[in-house]
């Protein structure tokens, strides 16, 4: 794997006696879109402000590129980030906003209208931010990330106040920038909202890392179940024990089998002399996997 343009090694940070994040070590690499998971108050959001020189950590160091963020030469060329989507004045028009924003970082006007057609709102950028829904304001905060054309975007919950259309269409757009050699780190607190986006996920709990992997090996970590019709289905349930591999009776003639292959379960019920009438394999239910990682207390 090619190395990460973001890492946070073994970062802490406390507020009191309150720990956000404790030791937690990630990285996301340029080409995917990594989802930073987690329930609300996991430390998401402290991580994000470390990794764009918001916050100090009390222990460990986030990087881009290898540098802290205060030290990058051109941040805004870099990484475009969007934290809170509540940050605009009210009596301001998007495109002005934008304006400004640029101003400040040496871009010109023409830019400005290139990001507001890249997220929607041709039909808005002369409306007061104030009249606003959230939705909308997480479009204009995504067209302030953009105005650097930067190597990185990192988004904080960028999802929240969109409806299907906007989720759908944030989704292909975050692919369509990681596929340009574009690193994408996205934070959310639901793994259902993403799963179709992401390539890797990150996911935490209290501050501590739960899950470092891709998503295909997350699908695989979840497992799934297979349920089976057949007239013996006390001995085939009898026999699965045996291997300590759990089936439970949803019916006369039917179990519903977990941690086991279609096959593993076939072949059990062959050797058995157990005839199958039908066989079903469901795949995992990753949402389950992710209230499994979120809410069990891990060591």
């Amino acid at each position: 794997m090619d190395s990460p343009t973001i890492f946070l090694d073994r970062i802490t940070k406390r507020y009191g006696s309150v720990t956000a994040v404790e030791g937690l070590t990630f990285g996301a690499t340029a080409g995917r879109v990594t989802g930073f998971l987690g329930p609300n108050g996991a430390g998401k959001s402290t991580a994000l402000r470390i990794l764009l020189g918001l916050a100090h950590p009390d222990d460990g160091r986030a990087t881009v590129l290898e540098n802290d963020y205060a030290d990058l030469a051109d941040p805004a060329h870099t990484v475009g980030a969007l934290l809170d989507a509540n940050t605009f004045h009210p009596w301001r028009s998007a495109r002005n906003h934008l304006r400004a924003t640029a101003a400040a970082a040496g871009i010109g006007r023409a830019r400005v209208e290139e990001v507001i057609r890249d997220v929607g709102l041709e039909h808005a950028a002369g409306r007061r931010v104030g009249g606003y829904s959230l939705g909308m304001r997480q479009r204009l905060g995504l067209a302030g990330a953009l105005l650097g054309d930067p190597r990185i975007l990192v988004l904080d919950e960028p999802t929240n106040g969109l409806d299907p259309e906007g989720i759908r269409w944030l989704r292909d757009f975050l692919r369509r920038y990681a596929a340009r050699g574009r690193t994408v780190l996205m934070s959310s607190h639901n793994l259902a909202e993403v799963e179709q986006t992401v390539d890797d996920v990150v996911i935490i709990a209290q501050g501590r890392l739960r899950a470092h992997c891709t998503l295909e090996e997350l699908r695989a970590r979840s497992g799934g179940t297979v349920e089976v019709r057949t007239s013996n289905a006390a001995e085939l349930r009898g026999r699965l024990a045996a291997l300590q591999i759990e089936a439970a009776q949803i019916g006369d003639d039917r179990l519903l089998i977990s941690g086991a292959a279609p096959e593993a379960v076939g072949e059990v019920a062959a050797l058995g002399g157990i005839p199958l009438s039908a066989m079903t394999a469901r795949a995992a239910d990753l949402e389950s996997l992710f209230f499994e990682l979120t809410a069990t207390p891990q060591e």
